[in-house]
């Protein structure tokens, strides 16, 4: 049955990859829509009202710096709104704030959010109110994941253009993506939420009695608002503490699988833009199969640690795989699912604490991002990571051969060859730092509260990974809310955010202003499943030149002890 899972959900995020791909397509290039009698209008009102001329494209500088000050400001107001939410009207009750907003966790939360990280050292039904997660979180789900989908066209079209400056206008580009793909999209869904049972109520929380007569409270709130969009814009934070595996937050299968989706589908999707956009629709489908075989090698290893018998429990008679920290209404087989789809992406909604996962299963969930987001990604993210892997795969291939380094007809000279491994080695220059300053500082290690040694070791390794990767997930067993924690996660934040976007639209920018040229007997093809092949190497290969020494000091040898 857990394969039935894993099967129906990749075959249903393939089906829908095309006819997505291709609307995003029109999205990219400003082509006719079926929605355009609705947007246009609203189109066109916000560009008066902001003061945005549609037809005035942008260098890659220049759009870089839209893309950086945008991300900045929305930063400072989320900042605002979390300072002062004390004064906010509306619940919940202030004796149920019971976690301060320090100034440290209001800036790590605001940049956390405005990153489309959504890390989260705080519990959120008990430190935020409801207007705070409405108008400050809600919101920035919606602007962070345009603001990422808009990077990801621009990207595309440093291949699609030739002799040109220009990669598009951010703005245009932003406000596009909110109307046409992430509003109509999360209206839908949280519709669907509300119908599964999903709370959208600014209603006090209620107290009760359990059966063994203890009170209780249950937290109440506008869950349903926020929790769609986490997932379509690959934001991740929960209302709540548990995130998807508290029951008003996912109360289905059905709602764990449409967030799954939603999570995956555009990601997945931008891939086929890109070969509708240059006009080279088996070079994207070349990179997406890539993608599948990775999800799948991760998945196969995840299923297979989760499932099988714990050696912790030998002797005891007690049959099945790892149950704990895994909620009951979605079994081994949906947690696992998650847990490589969220791991996959930048969207760390969770439904299973992966503190209690075994030492392989953490090994592929910090695989996953490690890689930096090329197995789906998030919103612009994911097809800027994967085709910057398949441009140091042409690099090294054209070293093989002797032949000058090509991509989708644009030639990879010594200064794209610069670009391209800066942004290889940003990951784990930043990861490796950050950890190896945590691993040494007491500031560092006072975060491990519940494990040391491989496990905290893994636990750190993971924090910065996470956060890196703009994915957001973190094990419960570190504590993170600290102004170390708080200020050490924000920069890598950042960088995963504005540093990766900022490296793959410099290139972009460089490469809209090359000729395209034409393939000829000497072209290195780009679109066979040899190609396939050199970019899945050239992957694992990175992955294990960064990362090996730091993944043998946590998850390997903390499989080997057991």
């Amino acid at each position: 049955m857990r394969w039935l899972e894993y099967i129906a959900f990749l075959v249903v995020v393939l089906g829908l990859a095309r006819p997505a791909g291709v609307y995003l397509a029109h999205v990219c290039e400003r082509e006719h829509t079926f929605a355009d009698r609705v947007f246009s209008p609203i189109e066109s009102m916000l560009y008066r009202v902001l003061g945005v001329d549609p037809a005035l494209e942008m260098s890659a500088r220049v759009y870089i710096f839209c893309f950086v000050a945008f991300g900045f400001f929305n930063t400072i107001l989320l900042f605002l709104i979390l300072a002062f939410q004390r004064w906010l009207p509306g619940g919940p009750a202030d004796a149920y704030l019971t976690t301060p907003m320090t100034a440290d966790l209001a800036a790590n939360t605001a940049v956390s959010f405005a990153t489309t990280t959504t890390w989260q050292a705080y519990g959120g039904e008990n430190t935020l109110r409801y207007l705070a997660q409405t108008v400050g979180l809600t919101a920035q789900n919606f602007l962070a994941g345009a603001a990422g989908l808009a990077a990801g066209f621009a990207f595309i079209r440093g291949f699609a253009r030739q002799r040109s400056g220009a990669i598009g206008n951010f703005w245009v580009d932003m406000i596009r993506s909110l109307l046409r793909v992430l509003l109509p999209v999360a209206l839908a869904g949280s519709l669907v939420l509300v119908w599964q049972g999903v709370p959208l109520n600014m209603s006090a929380y209620t107290s009760v009695h359990t059966l063994e007569g203890r009170p209780q409270v249950i937290a109440q709130g506008p869950v349903a608002a926020l929790e769609f969009i986490k997932n379509l814009g690959t934001n991740g934070g929960g209302f709540f503490n548990a995130n998807g595996a508290h029951p008003y937050a996912n109360p289905t299968p059905l709602t764990n699988f449409l967030g799954l989706l939603a999570i995956a589908v555009l990601p997945a999707s931008l891939m086929i833009t890109l070969g509708h956009v240059t006009r080279r629709p088996r070079a994207g489908w070349t990179l997406l199969g890539v993608m599948v075989v990775l999800f799948l090698a991760g998945l196969f290893v995840c299923d297979w640690a989760e499932t099988a018998p714990a050696a912790q429990l030998a002797g005891m008679h007690i049959s099945g795989g790892n149950m704990e920290g895994k909620e009951v209404r979605f079994g081994p087989g949906s947690s696992i699912l998650t847990a490589v789809v969220t791991s996959n992406t930048s969207t760390g909604s969770y439904n299973s604490m992966h503190d209690s996962y075994q030492p392989m299963s953490v090994l592929v969930l910090l695989v996953n991002m490690l890689l930096g987001e090329v197995i789906f990604g998030g919103l612009g993210a994911g097809v800027y990571s994967m085709v910057m892997a398949a441009l140091l795969a042409v690099f090294l291939g054209g070293l093989m051969v002797g032949r000058t380094p090509e991509y989708l007809g644009k030639k990879i000279g010594s200064t794209e060859t610069r670009w391209i491994v800066l942004y290889a080695l940003l990951t784990p220059a930043v990861v490796l730092l950050l950890t190896g300053i945590a691993v040494a500082t007491n500031s560092g290690t006072a975060g491990l509260v519940t494990n040391s040694g491989p496990r905290g070791f893994t636990e750190l390794l993971f924090a910065y990974a996470s956060c890196m990767a703009n994915n957001g997930q973190t094990m419960a067993g570190l504590n993170a809310n600290s102004p170390f924690y708080n200020i050490t996660t924000a920069i890598a934040m950042m960088v995963g955010r504005f540093g990766s976007a900022g490296l793959a639209l410099a290139l972009a920018g460089r490469l809209a202003g090359e000729r395209r040229r034409a393939v000829t007997v000497g072209t290195l093809p780009s679109d066979t499943p040899a190609f396939a092949v050199r970019v899945f190497s050239t992957i694992i290969l990175l992955g294990a030149l960064s990362f090996t020494p730091a993944l043998a000091l946590g998850p390997i040898v903390e499989f080997v002890q057991r």
